[in-house]
């Protein structure tokens, strides 16, 4: 199998955000005694206006622009917390992207453009505000705005995916070792190499630190890789692992295979396949969350020649966006 070729429009960069509170709100007819769930369901993305990509959020599907779309911008992370809804993302300054967030539509921003960065993956834990990204070659994260540096900047790095437990701060990613990239997580700062590429998504439930991502095997395809505890459990049938999420004892992980023709965009419970949609004309998945047995999963699918913005709920697909323009859907929060 060769490497990809197919077009993906969403970041590697842009995975899993973890949540500290998942709220359900139920309610109860007058003609039906069973409860019935009322979600929420908020999805972080970009779409292309004719000029520019515009960072974006859509909320039960009703889009909210963050960005105008004088310069290019994307929305790469979602969490809400309580009342509070917080995006992450990156838009150009016309020279380089300044990475930053937005808390409810107001934007943070986390660099000056005075060098090129950007942000992944955005994590609320009482009132601290967790972002993971980097800038130049340093991977780093910033907590309620003062950057933290993982790395020393002599080699290329990058944080992609942000946890965190009371104290202990959890971010995945990449270093080169001066040939190759290497993947890795981040404890408080101190480095966990694991036996890939690059590190996507992590999610920690109690002790268990779970990652994945992916690397080449031996006959040079890209392959899709999970590590728990640092040890490789494996992924059967993946092109690439971008998100995952731990519900109880379930372990729920978003990618994507390519069988050098039909990219399948899919998720895995316990090692098990559900494919959502197969085409050869590329899209990709950015981002699953799991409540209460339900499956979201966001992402991007062809359709008449562009990318629409997408998820799924238990399989079934939900357009974001018409096919008018390329969109991409590249987080998603349900309460």
């Amino acid at each position: 199998m060769n490497k990809l070729k197919a077009r993906n429009i969403f970041s590697f960069f842009t995975f899993t955000t973890a949540m500290v509170t998942l709220a359900t709100l139920a309610s109860c007819s007058k003609d039906d005694a069973t409860p019935s769930i009322q979600r929420d369901v908020y999805v972080a993305g970009q779409e292309y206006n004719g000029e520019n990509d515009v960072a974006k959020y859509w909320k039960n599907g009703t889009p909210i622009d963050l960005t105008d779309g004088t310069h290019k911008a994307s929305a790469t992370s979602i969490v809400v917390i309580d009342d509070d809804m917080y995006v992450a993302g990156n838009e150009s300054n016309g020279s380089n992207t300044v990475g930053k967030y937005w808390k409810n539509g107001t934007v943070v921003e986390l660099t000056d453009g005075t060098n090129d960065a950007y942000v992944a993956s955005i994590f609320v834990a009482g009132s601290d505000v967790y972002v993971a990204g980097g800038e130049g070659k340093v991977a780093k994260y910033w907590k309620n705005g003062t950057a933290v540096d993982l790395t020393d900047g002599t080699k290329p790095a990058s944080a992609n995916s942000i946890f965190v437990v009371g104290a202990d701060v959890y971010v995945a990613g990449k270093e080169s070792d001066g040939t190759k990239s290497v993947a890795k997580y981040w404890k408080n700062g101190t480095a966990v190499p694991l036996s890939g590429l690059v590190a996507n998504s992590i999610f920690v439930a109690g002790s268990d630190v779970h990652v994945v991502g992916g690397e080449y095997d031996e006959d040079e395809n890209y392959v899709a890789k999970y590590w728990k505890n640092g040890e490789d459990v494996g992924l059967s049938d993946g092109y690439s692992a971008t998100s995952i999420f731990v519900a109880g004892s379930d372990v729920y992980i978003a990618g994507y295979a390519y069988d050098g023709n039909m990219m399948e965009s899919k998720y895995w419970k316990n090692g098990v396949a559900v494919t959502l949609t197969s085409s050869n004309g590329g899209g990709g998945i950015g981002s699953i969350f799991v409540i209460d047995k339900d499956v979201y999963v966001a992402g991007s699918e062809p359709k008449n020649s562009y990318y629409v913005a997408t998820y799924w709920k238990n399989g079934e697909t939900v357009n974001l966006t018409d096919s008018s323009s390329h969109a991409n859907a590249s987080s998603i929060f349900v309460k």
